[in-house]
């Protein structure tokens, strides 16, 4: 399968790194099966850290050999499985087990503020979890170790904006 991540820079030697916030999936290398997914991150990093260069990495990932070698965490769908492992990433409160790749949907803006209003009593889990089935999400494949990492082989990072010229 190939898979792509969007950056401020090219990306031919992915690293797990510590993030400077939590993210839904906690610590690891986000990636996406989704091209405009990741050419659409690539500009919001490029606006957020208030730069102009964006690029958008490619990667052949063996998912197959992933399966037989190494603990994969996989939803389906904005669970409440998923939600509460969202929801213990971004507060940096998940103690349960060590996963090699984790893949299910992002969760987007639109998620950020519906788990601020759970959080705060406004909805329950249940209407948190029903609102994400309505808006479509997009899909994150996370390597979260170095075996998962070892798996992918960079193909080739380009700058999106000049390949759709």
């Amino acid at each position: 399968m190939i898979l792509y991540h969007g950056s401020t820079m090219a990306v031919d030697k992915p690293r797990l790194i510590m993030p400077n916030r939590t993210l839904d999936f906690g610590i690891g290398f986000y990636t996406t099966e989704n091209y405009a997914q990741a050419v659409e991150f690539a500009d919001v990093v490029m606006k957020r850290r208030k730069q102009n260069m964006q690029y958008v990495s490619a990667y052949d990932f063996d998912m197959d050999k992933a399966m037989a070698e190494l603990e994969i965490l996989h939803f389906n769908e904005p669970n409440e499985d998923w939600f509460d492992f969202v929801c213990q990433n971004r507060k940096d409160t998940y103690t349960g087990k060590a996963y090699d790749v984790a893949v299910g949907a992002v969760a987007n803006d639109k998620v950020y503020a519906t788990i601020g209003l759970y959080e705060s009593g406004i909805l329950s889990k249940e209407q948190a979890i029903k609102s994400f089935k309505i808006n479509p999400l997009f899909d994150q494949i996370v390597l979260k170790t170095q075996a998962a990492l070892n798996l992918l082989i960079f193909r080739e990072a380009f700058d999106p904006r000049e390949a759709s010229k």
